[in-house]
């Protein structure tokens, strides 16, 4: 894991194969995300077809509407392939399936993304939960790292990318909508 401070730098700069909402295969980049002036929420998960991944990635894509609204792209990064993915997505919900994801899911398989936004775990070959807030520039806004036992909060990552965009201050506990400092 890296040491070195990475927010209110310039994000590591990626492109990956990814399995597409309409199922198809093709790359994301961040470069392509700036170049159409959006935000990236980008986030890391260990590994395709465990218990605690589902929970985000579908939540994550439950709410895509809201990221969309604000002008955000999210993309879901393991270091799994993209035929994992692919077969993931094509499981059902029931069956601890994604069924259909409005995002794209990333393959890192040579972990060079995951080393770069240092959360890989070497000897496992898998990322911890990692997520990054990038802003059009290209600036690294936003960085959270979590025990891979415990999901993420899609409302806490969407107050934050709001408190981002307003350009302020904002205080503790503030929520959309409110005055900034």
């Amino acid at each position: 894991m890296t040491d070195k401070r990475m927010v209110a730098k310039q994000a590591p700069r990626f492109e990956m194969d990814a399995v597409m909402p309409n199922k198809e295969f093709a790359k994301v980049s961040l470069e392509e995300n700036m170049k159409n002036d959006k935000w990236t929420v980008l986030y890391f998960y260990p590994m395709d077809f465990t218990f605690v991944c589902p929970t985000e990635i579908t939540s994550l894509s439950d709410r895509y509407d809201e990221f969309e609204d604000l002008d955000a792209e999210v993309i879901g990064v393991s270091t799994d392939t993209v035929h994992t993915h692919k077969a993931w997505i094509n499981t059902s919900r029931d069956d601890n399936g994604l069924g259909e994801l409005k995002y794209p899911l990333a393959a890192d398989t040579n972990h060079v993304v995951s080393r770069e936004y240092g959360v890989l775990i070497e000897e496992e070959g898998v990322a911890l939960r990692g997520l990054f807030i990038i802003s059009p520039e290209g600036e690294l806004m936003y960085s959270v790292v979590n025990h891979n036992n415990i999901g993420r909060d899609v409302e806490e990552t969407l107050r934050v990318l709001q408190a981002l965009q307003t350009g302020g201050l904002c205080p503790a506990n503030w929520k959309p909508g409110q005055a900034t400092l």
